[in-house]
């Protein structure tokens, strides 16, 4: 808290400054407005001269393309065929000998417990409601 007071000073400082900087500003922005400016006599458009004319020449001829003689076209020899490889025969698969399913005990049989009777509990019905005519 000790610098309070020195916080409140600023503001003060700063809203003075700003309120005694808004009439110059005023002031500055008339004078501007009101200034004349003397003026200031046109001079005269320079003229190009002519423009001098270019000679014309004929259009260059260029000789004719040399033909490029064609190359025969290259033969390749034939593909050479290659024998076929007889088949590889491979021995026939062994059999191999059916194991017997092992058998498992039947299930024993779990007695069955009788269902519980749940006790009824009283009902009551709602009182009839009044009807109206």
């Amino acid at each position: 808290m000790a610098y309070h007071f020195q916080t409140a000073f600023h503001l003060f400082l700063l809203l003075t400054t700003l309120s005694l900087m808004t009439g110059h500003s005023v002031l500055a922005a008339r004078g501007l407005l009101d200034t004349t400016f003397p003026t200031v006599p046109k001079l005269p458009k320079p003229e190009l001269p002519t423009l001098p004319t270019i000679p014309s020449f004929p259009k260059p001829e260029l000789p004719p393309l040399p033909e490029v003689p064609t190359l025969p076209k290259p033969e390749l020899p034939p593909v050479p065929e290659i024998p076929t490889l007889p088949k590889p025969e491979l021995p026939p698969m062994p059999e191999i000998p059916t194991l017997p399913k092992p058998e498992l005990p039947p299930l024993p049989e779990i007695p069955s417990l009788p269902k519980p009777t749940l006790p009824t509990f009283p009902f009551l019905s709602p009182p009839d409601s009044p009807t109206s005519p």
